[in-house]
């Protein structure tokens, strides 16, 4: 059985912060594989869904609609007797980013410190949600262009009315996986300061691509990465100069500069000394 991968085996580029599909089918399917790569609402309105992810089990008729994290899953879908000669379901995909987007614009407070590692959360429907997926229909007919700024305001207002509605821990689960990519991006650069990588490598451990490494780093740094890693180095000069009587001409290579003139004029510039004058100070 192959891998299904969404939402681009549904010809929909997961660049894209939203989109929506309206799924429908006559075929079941049993522990189908899936890979997502964004976040998934699934509004279910006809037949039965199972998913099975992060050794969790979630399974609702056309009474529920499910919010799925982003990651693989293995999936069921089902006609039940009440449905008509389809499965049907609308598919509400959306990234992180317009998560983080979101959170950040209207500074939603939620548990920062959860470790929950729940990947599908299962909601009830009431008669806004009803309301809602009905016009999530409407737009999703409309051309490209105008779907993008409406899938926009009404991902805010399905969000906002789960928050007032089921509290904040779906977000707080949503946002630990980057959470823990931050922390993980953060403890690669502090343990690599002093060592002699590339952009392109530390970008490589912190499973990211260069650009986006780079972004990361100034948001968090405050600061370009070839800046602070400089400073870094020039900080342990200085401290191996002053603590441990080491000559300039024995460490200039340890900190990164191919001639002992280059980290003579760096260090100069830093601290307003040479390195030499700093070690007599």
């Amino acid at each position: 059985m192959e891998v299904v991968h969404l939402p681009e085996d549904l010809n929909i580029p997961s660049t894209e912060l939203f989109s929506v599909y309206d799924y429908t089918t006559p075929n079941e399917s049993f522990k189908q594989m899936i890979t997502l790569h964004q976040n998934t609402f699934s509004f279910l309105i006809e037949g039965y869904k199972e998913v099975f992810a992060n050794e969790q089990t979630v399974a609702i008729k056309h009474s529920h609609f499910l919010l799925m994290k982003k990651g693989r899953c293995l999936m069921t879908e089902k006609l039940t007797q009440s449905s008509k000669e389809n499965y049907r379901s609308i598919l509400f995909f959306f990234s992180n980013k317009a998560l983080t987007n979101l959170v950040q614009k209207h500074q939603i407070n939620y548990k920062q410190d959860i470790t929950s590692k729940t990947a599908v959360f299962s909601f009830k429907y009431d008669e806004f949600i009803r309301s809602f997926v009905h016009s999530l229909i409407a737009v999703n007919k409309l051309k490209p262009t105008l779907q993008a700024k409406l899938l926009t305001t009404k991902f805010e207002e399905l969000i906002t009315y789960l928050i007032a509605t089921q509290q904040t821990d779906f977000i707080a689960s949503l946002l630990f996986e980057i959470q823990q990519q931050n922390q993980r991006f953060i403890e690669i650069v502090e343990a690599n300061k002093l060592n002699k990588l590339t952009i392109k490598e530390l970008a490589f451990l912190s499973n990211m691509s260069v650009s986006t490494f780079k972004r990361a780093f100034e948001k968090h740094f405050k600061s370009s990465p070839s800046k602070w890693f400089l400073e870094k180095r020039l900080e342990h000069a200085a401290f191996l100069l002053q603590n441990q009587s080491i000559r300039p001409s024995d460490i200039f290579e340890e900190i990164g500069y191919e001639s002992l003139s280059n980290f003579v004029q760096a260090f100069k510039t830093k601290f307003g000394v040479t390195p030499k004058q700093y070690q007599l100070t």
